[in-house]
């Protein structure tokens, strides 16, 4: 789980191992991330791009930058919230994500929201 507030901003991630998508025999684990972005702030912002960091268990990375997150740039008014789940495959069964999101105000003013690490883990490495 991965919780961090910014400008009046949280963001809530949590993350699910599907092993039904998974084939840990050819190195493909598939892991599902559910977030939550709160505007717990005064004005409106909008949410513009986003950009993330992956990290597999031999410590390679990946980046990911896009407009967006699942096809939209939701616009958040004060006390409302904005969920989404998306996915990310890795080649091995333990990585983290972590990154930010792009953001504008309603006065024009752009700012980065940071999302803190969070881990992607199959069950079998955790437990096993």
């Amino acid at each position: 789980m991965s919780l961090v507030e910014n400008r009046g901003i949280r963001v809530d991630i949590k993350s699910d191992y599907i092993e039904a998508q998974s084939d840990p025999d050819n190195r493909h684990y598939f892991f599902a991330y559910h977030v939550r972005i709160v505007n717990t702030g005064s004005e409106s912002v909008q949410l513009l791009s986003r950009h993330w960091i992956i990290t597999n268990g031999n410590g390679e990375t990946q980046e990911v930058r896009g407009p967006g997150v699942v096809g939209e740039q939701p616009l958040l008014e004060p006390g409302t919230d904005f969920r989404y789940s998306s996915f990310c495959p890795i080649d091995t069964p333990v990585g983290t994500m972590h990154g930010s999101y792009q953001m504008v105000a309603s006065d024009g003013s752009q700012f980065d929201v940071r999302i803190a690490p969070f881990t992607l883990a199959a069950e079998e490495a955790v437990f096993h």
